[in-house]
């Protein structure tokens, strides 16, 4: 297969093998079955897949988004086409235990070959990842019987799966939700409630929907500590496995937004009475481990996606990226600085390609240090999932935890901040064709820009990042990070990026003395006022260091990939990572401003 204008798959072997060593896994018992050659197998097989039946309809899908008729949704018939296709693949399994008809491919192999159906077509490619994750949390916390009934359809691709948090009152403030579980004497609960923004949340795609659903039972603790989990079917399961009645959720509407329009995203209503199963009014709900423990058990699917998304926007701002790279290559215009229209004998002198333009080759050059950085995050945190989940010794694991703990709300928050930047330069090299619908790069950043609100917004994963993770455990996190990076930087001393690795070993310092003065401030408020600030600088850092591991991966290999990686890696270094010093100095002065600015001035 030629070179694609969806990803690199030079880039991701890079990622995989030359630098993250992923064939190393195969001598753990998980993987034992696996080698290079399936890991590369699979990748192909995604690559195809993506090209040929999720890239085509992407438009399409756009154009086309999900209509409510009649109280059912109705969508291009292209989707559920690409859908099938990828789950008589066995892509939807690729990750999960062979006892439930999975691959048992490690989960930074599964993520490398999920990212190209995120990149090829974002709101197709929601439904599976919903549906895969629902599994997941499923497998970690439902009982036997939850198990057998639920997920092996959805690994199957028989049924899809949603997670319905947000309710129209509350947003992200899940304290707030007011859906409400009433038990009943044969041990089912009877939820009533409206759940909003639920991705997948109705559709005609597959037999059933399998809803996770957050809601309260009467009685229980206030606030986040009183949420449980339910297990919502559309359509009741009866004991043989077949399908029964019609439960209680109802579509009440679709929301249209600006991206993503392939993804229904939907307002449920549950117990509204207009279907009864059993004659009784209320959704039928099955609880999830234990009554008032929802949202630590949300939490396994919650972090889980947040790391998607980050994967999501990265590959979104990676497409835009090499969409401009071509455009770049093959659109003349204008003429180098110095170079005459005309020569001295009145002959015209060909315009060049616009990538010969210092300006354009500077967007270029920013995009592909924002898609490769996200992407080389998002390949570690996944590496790093592997790690906590099948290294031998306990200290390993518990080390790949803690991490993982902490660099969750970058590699969620950074990409999605920057990977609309890179679809955002994308359109400026395209020029005045960028925002027009002649290309696909204006929906391409259409489609991003939802990212930095999807799986909480960047200023949660800010507060997160600031106001828990480094604290945390006296802040172990923090320390282990730097110890991290700081392992990274004594290895490139002597080499060529000696001075790269200083710069960044002052940026940890100056991260962990900024830390302890806004901890030192003596009120939350003025400490996590800037927490935004801390997130960006703190995301900064974090793929400058993961650059370093990837220039010194490239060792001394001179073609023109290897070249271009460190290329790419000095300008993070001198364009970028100074970036870092100017937020520091704000937070490290306690700024005041925004904090000190009522509503009324606004």
């Amino acid at each position: 297969m030629g070179s694609s204008l969806i990803l690199s798959r030079r880039d991701l072997d890079f990622l995989l093998h030359e630098w993250l060593d992923v064939e190393a896994l195969t001598k753990r018992a998980r993987f034992a079955e696996h080698s290079r050659e399936t890991f590369e197998a699979v990748l192909d097989l995604a690559e195809q897949i993506a090209t040929e039946h999720f890239a085509p309809h992407n438009r399409k899908a756009d154009e086309n988004e999900p209509r409510m008729v009649d109280g059912r949704v109705e969508m291009i018939p292209e989707v559920a086409r690409a859908l099938r296709v990828f789950a008589e693949a066995g892509l939807m399994a690729g990750e999960f235990d062979e006892e439930h008809g999975g691959m048992q491919l490690p989960h930074v192999v599964g993520q490398a070959v999920f990212a190209w159906f995120k990149a090829a077509n974002v709101g197709t490619s929601a439904y599976p990842f919903l549906t895969m994750g629902n599994a997941r949390l499923l497998l970690a916390h439902g009982s036997p019987e939850q198990i057998e009934t639920y997920v092996r359809p959805e690994v199957e691709g028989r049924w899809f799966g949603t997670m319905a948090l947000s309710e129209p009152q509350a947003g992200s403030s899940l304290s707030d939700i007011t859906t409400k579980a009433v038990r009943q004497d044969d041990g089912t609960y009877r939820l009533t409630g409206n759940k909003m923004w639920i991705s997948g949340g109705d559709h005609e795609l597959t037999e059933n929907i399998v809803h996770l659903v957050l809601a309260k039972v009467p009685g229980g603790p206030p606030g986040v500590k009183g949420i449980s989990l339910f297990v919502v079917p559309k359509f009741l399961v009866e004991d043989d496995g077949s399908l029964g009645e019609r439960n209680d959720v109802v579509l009440a509407g679709l929301n249209h937004k600006m991206g993503y329009r392939g993804t229904t995203n939907t307002l449920l209503n549950f117990g509204e009475g207009v279907h009864t199963p059993g004659g009784r009014p209320g959704a039928v709900g099955y609880l999830v481990g234990e009554e008032n423990r929802g949202l630590t058990y949300m939490f396994h699917m919650m972090n889980e996606a947040r790391i998607g998304v980050g994967m999501g926007a990265t590959v979104l701002g990676y497409t835009g990226y090499l969409h401009a790279l071509e455009y770049a290559r093959t659109r003349t215009q204008g003429r180098p600085a110095g170079a005459k229209a005309m020569t001295s004998k009145g002959v015209t002198t060909p315009p060049v390609p616009i990538v010969e333009h210092p300006d354009v080759r500077r967007m270029l050059l920013a995009a592909k240090s924002y898609a490769e950085g996200g992407l080389a995050l998002g390949l570690y945190c996944a590496r790093l999932v592997d790690e906590e989940q099948t290294a031998e010794r306990p200290d390993d694991r518990a080390r790949a935890h803690l991490l993982l703990e902490m660099l969750t709300p970058i590699a969620k928050a950074w990409p999605s901040q920057w990977g609309p930047v890179a679809d955002d330069l994308a359109i400026q090299v395209h020029g005045g064709y960028g925002y027009t619908r002649d290309y696909p790069v204006e929906q391409f950043y259409r489609d991003n820009r939802l990212n930095p609100i999807h799986e909480g917004t960047n200023g949660i994963q800010a507060l997160d990042l600031l106001g828990r993770k480094v604290v945390m455990q006296g802040g172990a996190g923090l320390a282990l990070l730097g110890e991290t990076i700081a392992a990274t930087t004594a290895r490139a001393a002597g080499t060529e990026w000696a001075a790269f690795a200083a710069d960044l070993d002052a940026a940890v310092a100056r991260m962990g003395s900024v830390t302890g003065t806004l901890w030192g401030a003596g009120d939350p408020e003025v400490t996590l006022a800037n927490a935004h600030v801390y997130l960006e600088a703190a995301g900064h850092l974090v793929v400058a260091w993961l650059w370093l591991e990837q220039a010194l991966a490239t060792g001394t290999a001179e073609s023109d990939f290897h070249h271009g990686k460190r290329q790419a890696a000095r300008y993070f270094w001198r364009w970028e990572l100074p970036r870092v010093h100017h937020r520091f100095d704000l937070l490290e002065s306690l700024d005041r401003t925004v904090l000190d600015t009522p509503p009324t001035w606004l």
